[in-house]
C-alpha cells in the first residue's frame, strides 16, 4: 500500500475487538475512511470509521493481536486503494488487493479507491435490453434485463451459488467485450478453491476477477470485500468502457458483516436486532451497480435466507433493490427439479409485451393460467390420485408438468457430480419449445422424457 505520510498522528488507547480507539495528537484530523499505520509495523491497517472530540474509532483490518495500548500511528492521507484493471483477471484477490493464487505479485500501476459515490442521474442508462443465460427457467420464467440487478433468494443446499457460478459461465463465455467480477462475501474456504477450478476448467477464468473475504476473516474485512469488488467493475465500465457481470455470493454475508461492525461499535439495534444503517449500507452498494453511457453493469446477487424465512428484515432489505427475484424453493429441490425456482413467488420487472416480444409474453401468460389450474389440480391428486382427475384436466395438468419437466437442465458446473454433459439453450429455442408443449403436439410423450434435457431436439422427442 502506497503511503503518504501526512501529519496526522494518534496513539491507540484501547482495543476491543475489532475496533481501535486512537487519540489524535494536534489539532489535524485524519478524514473518514481514511487508513492510519504504524511506522515501525507496516501489516497494522486501521481504517477510520468514525469521530469524536479528540479520539477516532478505527475498524482494524489487519491482526488485532499485533496492536496494543500506546502504540504510536500515523495518517496515510489516503483511504483503502486496490489494483484495477486487466492485470487482475484471472487473479484471486483480498480486499487489499493482494494475490491469494499462486501466479505471482500483481502489477499495482492503475489504483483506485474501494468508495466512490454512485453515477450522476444525467449519465445514467436503461437499455431496456434481455440478456440470455442459456438456462431455460431464467430466460422463460424471469428474464434477466442488461444492466439490471438479478437475485437467487434461498436457504442453504438449494442451489444459490451453482446457478450463479453456471451464469458466470454461460454469459462470460458467450459474451464479447464482457467481462466478470466476483465477490467472494463470507466464503466459505473450500468455496472459493472450487470456484477457482471451475472457472479455470472452463476457460472463462482469463476473463474474470475473484475477490475474496472468506468466513474466518473478521466482519470488517468481509464488509469491504463488496465494495472493492464494485470497484473494479466501475473500473471496466468507466474506463475501458465495457460491460461488466458483476456476481455477489452472497449479499446477506454482507449484512451480517455489517451488523457484527455495528454491534461491536455499541450501535443502538433496528427491526430484528439489525442495524439502524442497514438500508443506508446497502443502497450505498447497490446504487453504485448500475448502467451509464460507458457500459452496463448487470449483477447477479445470492441471498441466503436464515432458516428458510423470507420475510427476515436483512432479506426484505436486499431484495428490495432488486429487479428480478429469482426464489429457490426447498421444497422444488426436494422433489429433484434443479434449478429449483419457486413458481409462484419469484419475478421479473421485465414481464411485458414490449420488453419480451409477443410470442416470449403469449407462451408466459398461457402457462401461467396453466400453472394456477395446476396448483388447483395437486390438491386433489395429492389426495385421489390422477386417474379420478376429468380427462380435460388430466390433458392440462400433464401439459404444465411436461413444462416445469422442460425447465430443468443439466449444468455445465454440475458435469462431474451428474454425469450429463451441461448445455446452454437460447431463449428463441426455449419459447419455440414451450409452444410446441402447450399445442398438444407432444401430449402422447411421458412428462418424465422432459426432464434434464436440452431442446427438444437436442433429446429426439421431436
Amino acid at each position: 500500500m502506497t503511503t503518504l505520510i501526512n501529519s496526522v498522528k494518534g496513539t491507540i488507547i484501547s482495543v476491543n475487538g475489532q475496533i481501535a480507539q486512537v487519540e489524535i495528537e494536534g489539532d489535524i484530523f485524519p478524514m473518514l475512511s481514511e487508513i492510519l499505520i504504524s511506522p515501525d509495523d507496516p501489516s497494522i491497517i486501521l481504517e477510520v470509521f468514525s469521530q469524536s472530540q479528540a479520539q477516532v474509532f478505527c475498524q482494524i483490518l489487519s491482526n488485532p493481536d499485533k496492536l496494543f495500548r500506546g502504540m504510536q500511528v500515523l495518517g496515510s492521507g489516503s483511504d483503502l486503494k486496490i489494483p484495477v484493471g486487466k492485470t487482475c483477471l484471472g487473479r484471486v484477490l483480498d480486499v487489499f488487493g493482494t494475490p491469494r493464487d499462486t501466479l505471482g505479485p500483481i502489477n499495482k500501476a492503475s489504483q483506485t479507491s474501494i468508495y466512490s459515490k454512485a453515477p450522476s442521474l444525467n449519465i445514467v442508462k436503461v437499455s431496456y435490453q434481455i440478456l440470455e443465460t442459456g438456462i431455460k427457467a431464467i430466460d422463460f420464467l424471469t428474464p434477466v434485463e442488461k444492466g439490471g440487478k438479478v437475485g437467487f433468494i434461498g436457504g442453504a443446499g438449494v442451489g444459490k451459488t451453482i446457478l450463479l457460478t453456471e451464469l458466470l459461465h454461460n454469459i462470460t463465455a458467450t459474451q464479447k467485450n464482457v467481462y466478470s467480477v466476483f465477490a467472494g462475501v463470507g466464503e466459505r474456504i473450500r468455496e472459493g478453491q472450487e470456484l477457482y477450478q471451475r472457472l479455470k476448467e472452463s476457460g472463462v477464468l482469463p476473463k474474470t476477477i475473484i475477490i475474496l473475504g472468506q468466513m474466518n476473516e473478521n466482519a470488517a474485512i468481509r464488509f469491504r470485500v463488496a465494495q472493492a469488488a464494485v470497484a473494479q467493475a466501475e473500473y471496466f465500465r468507466d474506463e475501458l468502457k465495457s460491460d461488466v457481470l458483476f456476481f455477489i455470493d452472497n449479499m446477506f454475508r454482507f449484512v451480517q458483516a455489517g451488523s457484527e461492525v455495528a454491534t461491536l461499535l455499541g450501535t443502538i439495534p433496528s427491526e430484528q436486532a439489525y442495524q439502524a444503517t442497514l438500508q443506508t449500507e446497502i443502497s450505498t452498494l447497490e446504487d453504485r451497480l448500475i448502467s451509464t453511457e460507458n457500459g452496463a453493469i448487470t449483477s447477479f446477487q445470492n441471498v441466503y435466507v436464515p432458516a428458510d424465512e423470507i420475510t427476515d428484515a436483512g432479506v426484505v432489505a436486499v431484495t428490495s433493490f432488486l429487479d428480478t427475484a429469482v426464489v429457490l424453493s426447498r421444497s422444488v429441490a426436494q422433489k429433484g427439479i434443479y434449478p429449483p425456482i419457486d413458481l409462484f413467488q419469484s419475478s421479473a420487472s421485465t414481464i411485458s409485451k414490449a420488453t419480451l416480444g409477443e410470442a416470449h409474453f403469449k407462451a408466459f401468460t398461457q402457462f401461467q393460467q396453466l400453472l394456477d389450474n395446476y396448483n388447483k389440480l395437486s390438491h386433489i391428486v395429492a389426495i385421489v390420485g390422477e386417474e379420478e382427475l376429468s380427462a380435460e384436466n388430466r390433458i392440462l395438468y400433464n401439459r404444465t408438468k411436461k413444462i416445469i419437466n422442460y425447465l430443468t437442465q443439466p449444468f455445465f458446473m454440475t458435469e462431474k457430480q451428474t454425469g450429463k454433459k451441461g448445455v446452454a439453450i437460447q431463449r428463441e429455442t426455449t419459447i419455440k419449445d414451450i409452444e410446441m408443449i402447450l399445442s398438444g403436439s407432444l401430449d402422447n410423450i411421458p412428462a418424465d422424457k422432459f426432464m434434464f434435457i436440452g431442446s427438444l431436439a437436442d433429446a429426439k422427442i421431436i
